[in-house]
């Protein structure tokens, strides 16, 4: 793998219940890599068990029960990612329907917040001119790019890509569910990805540290990272989960009503 850097990933989420509340959170690096996990651990205050699972896209989850009143899940982590951007390869092709592997196909399809059947014509519009391939899909993300502006709170979780699409406005999922609608709408199978990433070799960036959403997309038989929002190449992503959009890899998911009171993510280099 060459070298590596060693950074501290986690999470901490404050919430209020009402009543005992099943959640399911997400917030672990994938076992699949890049990045290798060296130290990771879990507190809750008050205490409560939790227990592990494999989904259906094969993302680490744990279920729990949040407490009635104030409760506080923290995931501390310690993971050796490579010193290198992730792979650029201009010449990688698109791989005909019939020859994809069959894993594959679902990321051709619609899903809950993409929407290639509604953003075909446009797709096809603004991208059919474009060399297959790579260049077509990094067209796609520098498109996208240009197209919306960030802004922190101006989606919901109801917000599809055609809805960013039409305010022009959305936050990384934003980004991340319209490119992939384009980039569907050419039948090449493209994947939500949910994750921690730190600003390595890059400006800092002043906001508070939060998740962040990219996307990797299927072309002559490998999946490469491809980033709407940032559109350009990076260091230190740490994978928690890859699914069809958004709704595949929530950071936690609660089954009836409590309030998120606080969340703090951190993803930053740290000594070995």
């Amino acid at each position: 793998m060459g070298d590596l850097r060693t950074l501290r990933v986690g999470c901490a989420f404050t919430y209020v219940a009402e009543v005992e509340t099943p959640a399911v959170a997400q917030v672990e690096p994938s076992n699949a890599g890049p990045a290798q996990l060296l130290t990771a651990g879990w507190d809750t205050t008050p205490e409560m068990d939790l227990t592990s699972y494999v989904d259906l896209y094969g993302n680490g989850c744990q279920r729990l029960v949040l407490p009635a009143g104030r409760s506080t899940m923290t995931y501390d982590a310690r993971v050796a990612v490579p010193d290198a951007t992730e792979e650029v390869h201009p010449d990688a092709g698109e791989t005909p329907v019939t020859e994809l592997p069959d894993q594959t196909l679902i990321y051709t399809l619609p899903s809950r917040y993409v929407l290639p059947d509604v953003l075909g014509d446009e797709a096809w519009r603004l991208f059919a001119g474009e060399k297959p391939g790579y260049p077509r899909v990094q067209a796609i993300c520098e498109h996208v790019h240009k197209s919306l502006r960030f802004s922190y709170g101006s989606s919901t979780a109801l917000t599809t890509a055609a809805d960013a699409l039409g305010a022009g406005v959305g936050v990384c999922r934003d980004f991340t569910h319209l490119a992939l609608s384009y980039i569907r709408a050419f039948n090449i199978p493209a994947r939500y990805v949910f994750g921690y990433l730190p600003d390595m070799d890059v400006k800092p960036n002043p906001d508070p540290m939060d998740f962040a959403a990219w996307i990797e997309v299927f072309l002559d038989g490998r999946w490469f990272t491809f980033d709407p929002r940032n559109n350009e190449p990076r260091k230190g992503r740490v994978v928690i989960g890859r699914g069809r959009d958004a709704l595949d890899v929530a950071m936690v998911t609660t089954f009836g009503g409590p309030v998120l009171e606080q969340l703090e993510v951190w993803a930053e280099e740290v000594g070995t």
